[in-house]
Parts: C-alpha cells; structure tokens; sequence
C-alpha cells in the first residue's frame, strides 16, 4: 500500500510542473501599421505569424494584436484603458511612436504620452515592454536625436526592457518593402516574426 501510494505521488509531482506552465500569459501589442499588418491578409501579419509559431512551441504565451493603422501615442492612451479591461493582459508590447514622429508632433507630447501608457499597463498588473522607434532622418538631426532619446530615457526611468526596432534591418532593404516605402511587404512578416520570437521565449 505504501508503494502505491509512492507511485502516485511521484506522478502526481512529475505532472505538476507541467500543469503550473500550463497557464497562459497574455502579450497585448499595443501599436500601429507596422505592427497591423497595413497592405496584408491579416494571417500574412508578423503578430499573427509569431502566434502561429509559439503555438506550435507549445508556449505559454499568445499574442493579442491590439494595434491599429495611423495610430498615434495620444490614440494608444485614449483606447488603452478600455483594451487593458477587455484583454488583461500579462505584458503590454507598446510599438508606438512612429507617426507622431512623421507629423512632427512635439517630442515632449510623445513622451508624456508613453509615460501615461507604460504607468497604465503597470497600474492594470501587466508588465509593460517598450520597443525602440525611429523615423527618417529627413526632419532634422535635432529632432530625430530628441526623438529616439526618448526611449531610452523612458525605459531607464521606469527599468523596462527596451526591445529594438524591428524595422532596423528592414527598411533598409528595398525588396522587403511596399511601394510607399514605410511599410513592410508580405516577404518581411516572416522576418520579423523571427527577430521578436526570442524576446517573448525570454519574457
């Protein structure tokens, strides 16, 4: 009787673990075009790409594509605390930036908006994470340092991780592109999904 009793515990231990990862965490991606998937089937999308990937790795993490074509860091705000409430995510990815930098909004109204997002997501439980974004360098060596900086200062003060642009080894390959030159083609989803797929197996 004993015995039996060892066994079962010893099965019941071995299938503990599996059962304690077993729980799913969410990543809300929290972005614009380049994260919607602009010009794209909506399966064709590196988010949607990445989900298909961490399924088949039997990861605890899916992905909640939240991101919106022409978004803004004051349109991100403003739908933020309702997308937070509906999804409850575990991490929040905010991509987030690029066209206030191509409308040349002022830096210090990006920055206090990526303050409000990344205070948001912590105060809703969920663990923020900033990507790094850039803009051509046509508006200005001033402003497209103060631009960038903001980033990094932003993911220092608040001990974030900084993930890098995903478009950084993109953008500079015209093949990957569309015909407006901003947007990533069909051929580049499969690239990115592959470039952010290590950065959520280390989360």
């Amino acid at each position: 009787m004993r015995f039996y009793f060892l066994i079962c515990a010893l099965w019941i231990s071995a299938y503990l673990p599996v059962s304690a990862n077993a729980a799913t965490k969410t990543l809300m991606i929290v972005g614009d075009s380049l994260s919607a998937g602009y010009g794209l089937q909506q399966p064709q999308s590196w988010p949607a790409l990445l989900q298909d990937s961490l399924e088949q790795k039997n990861s605890v993490w899916r992905i909640q594509n939240a991101s919106i074509s022409g978004e803004t860091s004051g349109g991100a705000l403003a739908r933020l605390p309702a997308l937070l409430q509906q999804h409850k995510p575990t991490a929040v990815l905010i991509e987030i930036g690029g066209n206030d930098g191509l409308r040349g909004f002022p830096v210090n109204r990006l920055r206090q908006n990526l303050q409000q997002l990344i205070e948001l997501s912590k105060a809703a439980g969920a663990t923020p994470v900033l990507m790094q974004i850039r803009i051509p360098p046509n508006y200005g060596p001033r402003y497209t340092e103060q631009f960038v900086a903001v980033y990094a200062e932003l993911a220092e003060q608040h001990r974030l991780k900084l993930w890098p642009f995903f478009m950084d080894n993109i953008a500079v390959r015209p093949e990957l592109m569309q015909a407006d030159g901003i947007h990533p083609n069909a051929k580049a989803q499969p690239i990115i999904r592959d470039f952010m797929l290590p950065f959520i197996e280390e989360m």
